[in-house]
């Protein structure tokens, strides 16, 4: 397996970086993965490297660019309120625009299939989602993604299969937005929205105080099966 940073021009001419993994195989489908409030940082690049081992080409771009490119934050009191700082003057729309090249460059790399899905976390669940809207990826997976139920006027843009992880004890989204979400894309059936029992916001971050071994590992398998099936 390989990987390295590339640069990804972006809309305006100036360029962005991502992380990419290759896999062993030398080809296969292409994924988007989209970072926390932390960025593409050890555990998301881990992350990256574990889905190259499933037979993906994976890109993970630097959502951050404009404000702190390549920013790297712990999971700490400090790296939580940077990361915040950071959330709170992200511009979604460039961010999508950002995203679209990303998976532009990804159809581009000579081991990529061709299709692309997205998969993100926390605040890049909630980027899966806009992705699925704005980016052309052919699917996507979002775990608990904070900010979906105020952005479900892009539900009307989005055809593609979509999958939802949510934890039922989630200290940062409520049952109520679960359920807003739930009803606005109620009758497509290529949609599945999964509360995980018992586990709260994080669940699936080893370096968080959140994670819980057996949801992370059942929800990644619930991953793999809905990217197998959505991209072939």
């Amino acid at each position: 397996m390989t990987s390295k940073w590339i640069s990804v021009p972006s809309a305006n001419g100036r360029s962005f970086d991502a992380y990419v993994c290759q896999p062993e195989t030398g080809r296969g489908p292409g994924l988007l993965l989209i970072q926390e409030i932390f960025g593409v940082n050890e555990h998301v690049q881990a992350v990256a490297r574990q889905y190259a081992a499933d037979g993906f080409v994976v890109i993970a771009p630097d959502i951050f660019w404009r404000d702190s490119p390549r920013v790297d934050l712990a999971y700490d009191t400090e790296g939580f309120a940077r990361g915040l700082s950071l959330l709170s003057t992200l511009n979604v729309d460039l961010a999508a625009t950002d995203m679209q090249r990303a998976v532009e460059a990804l159809r581009h790399e000579d081991s990529c299939t061709g299709r692309v899905g997205s998969v993100g976390f926390c605040m890049g669940g909630m980027l899966s989602f806009v992705a699925a809207a704005r980016a052309g990826v052919d699917t996507a997976v979002c775990y608990y993604g904070g900010g979906i139920d105020q952005r479900l006027h892009l539900v009307a843009d989005i055809s593609c299969p979509l999958l939802f992880h949510f934890a039922e004890k989630d200290s940062y989204i409520t049952a109520a937005a679960v359920e807003k979400t739930r009803q606005a894309l109620a009758g497509r059936d290529n949609v599945r929205i999964l509360v995980h029992p018992g586990v709260d916001h994080g669940f699936n971050c080893w370096r968080r105080p959140a994670w819980h071994q057996q949801t992370a590992a059942r929800a990644r398998g619930q991953t793999l099966v809905h990217l197998s099936e959505s991209l072939g």
